[in-house]
């Protein structure tokens, strides 16, 4: 289901086979950065996948609760990335530790690194990634190298589905956000 021209049904579930290597031939685009990844049903998104440096393991915990404490603060702290999901899992191979970060969001590749370059530089919040083998140090200041590394550790998903394909996280919000309003009314005619 390449055809860009079902994004706007929202109201049938879709998927779409991803080609090894996550790129369609026929239809790479150039970014600032290189390639740009094919927008899918589920939007925009990768799978990053990096083994934690020795002893690390705990930073990645703690920093869970940063964020935690950081989005209880404000909500809006991760807004910049228009994220619909993020995810990090930490796993084993072979008695060493790697990290899995997954993320599902409504802007290109590139713009979501040079945002959450931006948004490290900002908040100040230390990057979980820094427990990570091969992380650069100029991360904060630097959205190529935050590229670089998500590509260079990036696994390209080769199938995607949504039950609500090509939705962005906006139009979702002004669902809810009307679905609210009309249950307000409704309770209100009773």
């Amino acid at each position: 289901m390449s055809d860009t021209s079902k994004q706007g049904d929202w109201t049938k579930p879709a998927a779409m086979a991803i080609p090894k290597g996550g790129f369609f031939e026929d239809q790479v685009k150039q970014g600032r950065y290189g390639p740009v990844f094919p927008q899918t049903p589920a939007c925009y998104g990768f799978s990053v996948i990096a083994k934690v440096i020795p002893g690390r393991e705990e930073h990645l915990y703690n920093h869970a609760k940063v964020i935690e404490k950081a989005i209880a603060n404000d909500p809006t702290t991760l807004a910049i990335l228009q994220a619909h999901y993020l995810r990090w899992v930490i796993f084993t191979i072979k008695g060493e530790s790697y990290m899995m970060y997954q993320g599902i969001f409504d802007t290109d590749f590139d713009k979501y690194c040079e945002d959450a370059s931006f948004l490290f530089g900002k908040t100040g919040i230390q990057s979980a990634f820094e427990a990570l083998e091969g992380w650069p140090e100029d991360y904060a200041t630097n959205p190529a190298s935050i590229v670089k590394f998500f590509r260079d550790h990036h696994w390209p998903s080769f199938l995607e589905y949504s039950e609500h394909p090509y939705v962005s996280c906006e139009e979702i919000k002004k669902a809810l956000k009307l679905k609210a309003a009309f249950s307000t009314a409704l309770d209100q005619m009773q």
